[in-house]
């Protein structure tokens, strides 16, 4: 078996104000990281509106529309911008997740990972917000839970930023486990440990600023690892997020590229326990350029390392 990368050149077209910390290149640094390494490389398609609905009401995607620029940039709140290109990157996000669902599902593909922006975990029900319009994670969820007929999925969110996106797309959802690890405080400043679900199915992990990689283990270890096998999954969504890192400029967390190689290769052994290794993992965060592509390939060779 082999890791899929599902990614599109539409997913550059998603261009953001000079500065702006969500941006092209960062994309860029990550697949020239992948580059070399023995992947299947799949041609992220477009989601159809019917996936985009499983977790966004229709009114909802009219007014992305309305508001998406003809030309220039356009901002829809203090941090998210469109700009001619940006609906169908997320269009093209969306279908990543989706595709890569498929895959693993089907056999094809042992794991898979989705480089593609704009990210999704902040996007909620009727609000873009954090850099993020749809909720690629919460999304391909439902896709496994209704179109595949899984019974039990969860989402295991790692990036910096609570993902209170996702927490809201499947709030009300029995059969999905959101598994939330995030500095607190920080923006957004949701994630706190009794924000827990309608049915005690979000489990949210604050870590205090100046938290470390060894913190992280323990916390992972203790608590997510136990809770994922009690919940016995049969797929495992990532929110791969690699904001905690030292060097990133937008939050306080100290986890060095190792860390997030050691995270992945648990979580990947945990599946191969519990749910023949299936694995989609979607790019969320990270911003410092030269940290997201040390942290983005070590983890996609530790998901290499798990297919094979």
């Amino acid at each position: 078996m082999t890791t899929a990368l599902l990614t599109h050149a539409d997913c550059l077209s998603h261009e953001t104000p000079e500065g702006h910390p969500e941006q092209v290149a960062r994309l860029e640094h990550v697949l020239h990281a992948l580059a070399g390494l023995d992947l299947q490389r799949v041609t992220a398609p477009m989601a159809a509106e019917d996936d985009i609905l499983r977790v966004h009401p229709a009114s909802y995607l009219a007014e992305l529309r309305r508001e998406l620029p003809a030309e220039g940039r356009k901002q829809l709140d203090a941090d998210t911008w469109m700009s001619p290109g940006s609906l169908d990157a997320a269009f093209r996000a969306a279908g990543a997740a989706v595709r890569a669902v498929d895959l693993v599902l089907g056999g094809e593909v042992g794991n898979a990972f989705c480089a593609t922006r704009p990210p999704g975990h902040h996007a909620e029900t009727d609000t873009p917000m954090g850099f993020c319009l749809f909720g690629n994670a919460a999304l391909a969820a439902k896709h496994a839970l209704d179109h595949h007929g899984l019974s039990r999925v969860a989402v295991v969110d790692f990036d910096v930023h609570h993902g209170n996106g996702t927490q809201d797309l499947l709030w009300d959802e029995k059969r999905a486990l959101v598994v939330t690890s995030q500095q607190l405080p920080l923006w957004p400043g949701t994630g706190h440990p009794e924000e827990d679900g309608a049915h005690g199915n979000v489990m949210n992990l604050p870590l205090p600023p100046e938290s470390t990689g060894t913190d992280m283990r323990d916390l992972y270890t203790e608590q997510v690892f136990p809770r994922l096998r009690a919940f016995k999954p049969e797929l495992i969504i990532l929110s791969a997020g690699f904001d905690a890192h030292t060097d990133d400029p937008l939050a306080q967390l100290q986890w060095e590229t190792e860390d997030f190689r050691w995270l992945t290769a648990q979580l990947c052994s945990l599946a191969q326990e519990l749910c023949q290794g299936r694995i989609v993992s979607t790019l969320e965060g990270g911003y410092d350029l030269n940290a997201l592509t040390d942290a983005a390939k070590a983890h996609v060779e530790e998901l290499i390392k798990a297919a094979t």
